[in-house]
């Protein structure tokens, strides 16, 4: 019931995040998540908050299940100072250390040797944790990943390289983009699998596997099967490239959502009056939220100093400029 209601809350706040965007309420990069909620909530149900997860851009649902709540994730995307980020990051840029959380990263790729980074420190202090670093069907080309993966080999790393492949990148289908689409198989000596993420289930056990194969073995690539609604960012109507028969019947088969629903009604766990419910809840919740979002107050221009270093003393190119200070 708990990953229902999560995916359910996660499904919402993109929707919401949706109709923001269309508002012009948020601006700049939004890469929703709804379709892929399973992968998100099996993950952190397999994992504890000692293991690191560190991610791309559509990562709104990865820092909600990590703690971060849907008012401060909504209030960041608005730029409203009451953000994870005081407003400063928006929908890319999710962080949170101290649940080893290292974020969500708008560089294409550049999580993966991050990432790396993560395990090897886990393996240097010598706890028996491990890290995953999460990217797209997209990004499996960049070359960063497999100079991350052969060291992560040589040193036997606890690493899981998760491809969320939701077969389709930036306006192309994995076919189009990728000589080979086996991305679980890329990895050479790296062995890897196949998992189908849609169902919350299935990604949960697969993970308590995977978890302590690679604290035990080195690093491990996982390809997850898994499908998003929206288009690769809002600029990307997702409909060009893709019919709207294939997204209709993946909503009708394999909906993360709608598999929880299933299975807890089917097993008598819950109904389905009790999970409509449950739903309608949170949106009352969700848009209760924004309403009081809308009122709570942007970033300071004290904002554009703080975060960016150690001393008292600051020159931020293009911010300001003392003429004084400046002439010989």
């Amino acid at each position: 019931m708990a990953y229902f209601t999560r995916m359910a809350e996660m499904r919402r706040m993109e929707i919401m995040s949706d109709m923001l965007y269309k508002k012009r309420e948020i601006r700049g990069f939004c890469h929703l998540y709804d379709g892929q909620e399973a992968i998100a909530e099996g993950m952190e149900a397999a994992m504890t908050r000692e293991d690191c997860l560190i991610t791309a851009y559509r990562n709104h649902c990865q820092a909600l299940a990590r703690g971060d709540t849907t008012y401060r994730i909504m209030a960041e995307m608005m730029a409203r100072h009451t953000g994870s980020s005081k407003g400063k990051g928006g929908s890319m840029h999710y962080y949170n250390a101290k649940q080893n959380y290292y974020g969500g990263n708008g560089i294409v790729g550049a999580q993966l040797p991050v990432g790396t980074g993560l395990a090897f420190a886990l393996k240097y202090k010598g706890q028996k944790n491990f890290a995953c670093a999460l990217y797209g069907d997209g990004a499996a080309n960049q070359g960063q990943i497999y100079e991350a993966s052969n060291m992560a080999g040589l040193w036997k790393l606890p690493m899981i390289y998760v491809c969320e492949n939701n077969h389709y990148g930036m306006g192309t289908s994995e076919s189009r983009a990728s000589h080979d689409t086996r991305f679980y198989a890329r990895g050479g000596k790296v062995p890897g699998v196949m998992v189908e993420a849609q169902n919350v289930l299935m990604v949960r056990e697969a993970f308590k596997w995977a978890g302590q194969y690679v604290i035990e073995n080195g690093p491990l690539f996982m390809e997850l099967n898994t499908y998003r609604y929206h288009g690769h960012s809002m600029s990307d109507p997702g409909v060009t490239y893709r019919t709207k028969e294939e997204i209709q019947q993946v909503r009708a088969t394999r909906d993360p959502v709608e598999i929880a629903r299933n299975y807890l009604i089917d097993n008598n766990m819950s109904t389905a009056a009790e999970t409509k419910e449950i739903e309608k809840a949170i949106r009352k919740r969700i848009e209760a939220e924004v309403e009081q979002i809308r009122k709570d107050p942007f970033p300071p221009v004290s904002e554009l100093y703080s975060d960016i270093g150690v001393t008292k003393e600051h020159y931020v190119r293009g911010v300001e400029y003392n003429l004084s200070k400046h002439i010989d």
